[in-house]
């Protein structure tokens, strides 16, 4: 008569095996979820980069400024813009510079560009 012995995994194995599993599981989907976060950051920051651009493009296009502030629809969202105009060492250059906002009361802009043009003639300070 020959003895098998019985091979298998007792209770306490596979509860360490599990525990290890879990653990490794949740570094996956924490590593996931911020992959995914900083990926929607950059794209909201690339959206707001290119609305700043529109708008001074639209303002070196119109050599007027209409407005220091707006909002632009761009990739099915609002966004909020602001106009800073500055005066330069020469009177006929101003330093303009936009910010973007992702909400019409954040503190923080997401984007801000700089550009500088011309000062128009009705220009007051």
């Amino acid at each position: 008569m020959s003895h098998f012995k019985k091979q298998g995994f007792t209770l306490l194995e596979v509860l360490v095996a599990l525990a290890v599993l879990a653990i490794g599981l949740a570094a996956v989907i924490k590593v996931s979820m911020e992959n995914a976060e900083n990926t929607r950051y950059l794209r909201d920051k690339s959206i707001a980069h290119w609305v700043a651009m529109n708008v001074l493009t639209e303002i070196q296009v119109r050599e007027k400024w209409l407005t220091r502030k707006g909002v632009a629809i761009m990739a099915e969202h609002e966004w909020y813009w602001l106009l800073k105009i500055s005066e330069t060492v020469d009177d006929e250059l101003r330093r303009l510079e936009v910010q973007v906002y992702y909400h019409s009361k954040d503190e923080e802009p997401i984007a801000i560009l700089v550009g500088f043009v011309g000062a128009p003639k009705s220009y007051s300070r």
